[in-house]
């Protein structure tokens, strides 16, 4: 090992008996340095309104007037999308369309799309019920088999028990 010079041991026995924490180790030093922060936010944030009301008052009357068209603009292209939803919404109840299937196959965003979709779907699934009802069981006589003919046993049970409730 290394050998210490007296002066380094002395202090190095110094700082382990000498407790007491440094200042960036406390409490209060940290509450202190979150407030300078939070005061420092808050000041940054209003400096920032200001800055934003200041540059709304130099902006022209073009810059203002094609900062609404763009708006305006993006929300005329939001309203198919929103007349679709509420389209769909309205043909899965009046159709009775499976949720499951409204999901997979009415994915249009704008209304003549969805209708077009709707259309096909309602349309395969009358194809299909068709089918099944064309491959279906069937019997061909049902309902119309012939009262079965007299025969002597059967005559002969019917007089008997006949006779036995008498």
């Amino acid at each position: 090992m290394s050998e210490q010079t007296p002066e380094v041991a002395a202090t190095e026995t110094e700082d382990t008996t000498d407790q007491q924490p440094k200042p960036s180790e406390t409490v209060d030093f940290w509450k202190q340095k979150a407030r300078e922060q939070e005061k420092r936010a808050k000041d940054n944030a209003t400096a920032a309104q200001r800055l934003a009301a200041i540059e709304d008052a130099q902006k022209t009357e073009a810059e203002k007037t094609a900062e609404k068209l763009a708006k305006a603009d993006a929300e005329v292209a939001s309203v198919p999308a929103k007349v679709a939803d509420a389209l769909k919404t309205h043909l899965v109840g009046l159709h009775k369309i499976d949720s499951e299937d409204a999901e997979l196959f009415l994915t249009a965003s704008e209304p003549d799309l969805l209708l077009k979709q709707v259309t096909r779907l309602l349309a395969r699934s009358d194809e299909q019920t068709a089918a099944q009802r064309r491959s279906g069981n069937h019997v061909p006589r049902e309902g119309n088999n012939p009262q079965p003919g007299e025969d002597d046993m059967r005559g002969f049970t019917r007089d008997l028990f006949a006779r036995a409730t008498e």
